[in-house]
């Protein structure tokens, strides 16, 4: 296959930065879309140009790393995968492919197509954990009984990988939708009661303090969301959030 690739360049996050234009052949359509960015990245290298720098990690569709926008699309073209598991073969020979990195105020740009993803992490050290007593008297989880529509729910929610592309997909670069995920996750089980209402009220004041904006249902977060977290969840947030706020 022999591909133009249009792909975002920045050298850090206060150049301008720009889209600039690879020619790259030779591509196998089994290939996954990072291989085909490893290819670039060789060649590139090999000419003495400096590579294009993309985030990756484990490329099983686990870790939530290779966050790219392709195509006006969050992770490509395909539903319910990462970019690191999309292949060649959902393109043909010839095509024009745009690479971006999201785009939202919360997540500023690195270098090329990596962003900073660190205000994920200030959310979730925010609240989302559970305080366990391991003095030697803790109670066996397996023990506890749960109602397994609600240890369904919880593990549904529980899949979240953190990505961003629920934000990079809303058009108002809302974490709604992994916020909600994080909240569900205990919200539905025995152990996460405790600290229910400091949990909610603290992860969506810290979610606001680093400049997301709010959900106003439009749902494309749940379509581009690689793991399909479900809008359900943004509504369960909503209701943990009005409770604890009338305990108060």
């Amino acid at each position: 296959m022999n591909l133009t690739l249009k792909i975002w360049r920045q050298k850090n996050a206060n150049d301008k930065g720009k889209i600039v234009d690879y020619p790259v052949s030779g591509i196998s359509p089994d290939m996954s879309f990072l291989e085909m960015l490893d290819v670039l990245n060789q060649e590139l290298i090999e000419k003495g140009e400096e590579p294009v720098a993309f985030d990756h990690d484990c490329r099983e569709g686990i870790c939530g790393t290779c966050s790219l926008y392709i195509n006006g699309r969050a992770h490509g073209p395909q539903t319910r995968i990462t970019a690191c598991q999309l292949h060649m073969r959902s393109f043909n020979d010839g095509d024009t492919i745009y690479i971006e990195p999201w785009r939202a105020k919360a997540f500023p740009v690195i270098k090329d197509l990596i962003v900073d993803r660190s205000s994920f992490d200030r959310i979730q050290q925010a609240g989302g954990f559970i305080s366990v007593n391991t003095s030697g008297n803790t109670q066996d989880a397996n023990a506890i009984p749960i109602e397994k529509e609600h240890a369904d729910k919880s593990f549904d929610a529980a899949t979240c990988i953190g990505c961003g592309a629920c934000v990079a997909s809303c058009k108002n670069s809302s974490a709604m939708l992994f916020v909600s995920a994080k909240v569900s996750q205990f919200a539905l089980l025995p152990q996460g009661q405790v600290e229910a209402t400091d949990r909610v009220l603290n992860m969506v004041k810290q979610m606001d303090a680093e400049g997301f904006g709010n959900c106003t249902n439009t749902g494309a977060c749940e379509v581009e969301c690689p793991k399909g977290i479900s809008l359900e969840n943004i509504a369960r947030m909503n209701r943990e959030y009005l409770a604890a706020s009338l305990k108060g």
